[in-house]
């Protein structure tokens, strides 16, 4: 590429996320008539330290409209960024933020700046004549993520009455990411036909996991060893667990409150609820088993379970660099969770991901509930060597683009892919 290749235009426009909200569109061509566009996805249960969402507020979409977001594009950014020499993405970044000039990008919105950040990346790439993966990671970036599919939908992701958000499987005996699909997939689909056996409904979440009332929660895990096994499979060797607690959702003024079911908790029984079921279960990870300001609960939780099952932080730490290293000091977690809409820019994700493998955190690249076809986070994950990813259950397009992104990459590397298994989530 030329180094005089310049932006020539950024544009942005309002689409909508898998549950029909509206989200910002952004692309940026170049004076070279090379263009390349991306889109960001939106959480149902976010994190009150997340970067700000900006919204229209009002009537019109219920209040979640983007106009003014779409308009931060075309018009503010579209000025700043028109011209510049398309460079290093930590230049176009930084200018971003400058113009944000905000803590949590409120003034033109994050989801307005992330958009046109990785359209930024994917028109660098696109420039370059390299994939997106390669643009972000160079020669270093190889490293297929194991899946976590969220299989088994509760919490704010379903209207079932199961409390805990995510029930999912990770393929941590598969010897490549082909070979984790085709396990992740017979699990789903076994899992679908038990359901169906026991009278359970069949429809799914907001992430493509099935969502029946059950019993109790604990019932989930029964029902996702019991498909393990009926797969083919051994549970905890071939196929573990892993779950999505987010008790940000459960917090009250005493401790922690299951909306669904009712039942109070302190912080005490939650660790000791979470270490039995690590006790009976298969399960070698847990994400947010405590509140989002609770880093002394996670110090106390990751101290107990950390030899055998991996603590991340997501709305604790919300891909925030200033919230991990905190969490650092005080031991509260082993993994971070990597939302790149939570941050806002590409550059802050990547710093995000570097300091916490530096200091010995897994990291896991993820959706969000409400998702689009942009598989931005599946070619940040190979560049990145994040090790893990969280895309939902192998269902719905928005979905499985993921998945099939990463498929693609495992052909483009050949040889040269590697995937980690179990070693992705161990800390032995």
């Amino acid at each position: 590429m030329s180094h005089t290749v310049k932006i020539a235009r950024v544009t942005g426009r309002q689409i909508f996320d898998s549950r029909g909200t509206p989200t910002v569109w952004a692309r940026v061509t170049l004076d070279n008539g090379m263009s390349a566009s991306a889109s960001v996805p939106s959480g149902a249960s976010t994190g009150m330290f997340e970067a700000c969402e900006l919204r229209d507020g009002g009537e019109a979409y219920g209040g979640k409209g983007v106009s003014q977001a779409v308009e931060n594009v075309n018009e503010e950014i579209n000025r700043a960024l028109a011209g510049q020499t398309l460079c290093c993405q930590q230049k176009l970044d930084r200018m971003l933020l400058e113009l944000d000039g905000t803590e949590n990008k409120s003034r033109l919105g994050a989801n307005a700046i992330l958009a046109v950040s990785l359209a930024c990346a994917k028109a660098g790439a696109a420039a370059h004549q390299m994939e997106l993966f390669q643009y972000v990671g160079g020669v270093s970036g190889v490293t297929l993520p194991v899946p976590m599919m969220n299989i088994l939908n509760g919490g704010a992701h379903a209207g079932n009455n199961v409390d805990i958000q995510e029930f999912m499987i990770m393929p941590v005996g598969a010897s490549g990411f082909r070979q984790a699909m085709e396990m992740g997939t017979a699990v789903y689909a076994r899992l679908g036909k038990l359901l169906k056996q026991r009278g359970l409904s069949t429809t799914v979440g907001d992430e493509g996991g099935y969502a029946p009332d059950l019993e109790n929660d604990e019932q989930a895990l029964a029902y996702l060893v019991e498909a393990i096994s009926a797969a083919g499979y051994e549970p905890g060797r071939d196929v573990a667990i892993a779950l999505d607690a987010a008790t940000s959702e459960w917090v009250v003024e005493q401790g922690y409150r299951l909306p669904k079911k009712g039942t109070s908790l302190t912080r005490d029984e939650l660790i000791a609820f979470f270490t039995g079921l690590c006790e009976r279960y298969p399960i070698v990870s847990i994400e947010d088993p405590l509140g989002e300001e609770d880093f002394e609960g996670f110090a106390q939780i990751t101290s107990l379970l950390q030899r055998k099952v991996q603590i991340v932080g997501d709305d604790l730490f919300v891909t925030n660099p200033a919230r991990l290293t905190t969490g650092m000091q005080q031991g509260s977690a082993n993994a971070i969770l990597i939302k790149p809409n939570q941050i806002g820019t590409l550059t802050e994700t990547m710093d995000a991901v570097r300091l916490a493998r530096a200091n010995g955190y897994h990291t896991i690249l993820s959706h969000r509930s409400g998702e689009t076809e942009d598989t931005s986070i599946a070619d940040i994950a190979v560049g990145l060597n994040a090790g893990q990813i969280k895309t939902g259950a192998p269902a719905r397009t928005d979905r499985v683009c993921k998945y099939n992104r990463l498929l693609e990459i495992e052909d483009m590397l050949g040889s040269a892919a590697l995937y980690r298994g179990l070693n992705a989530v161990s800390f032995l």
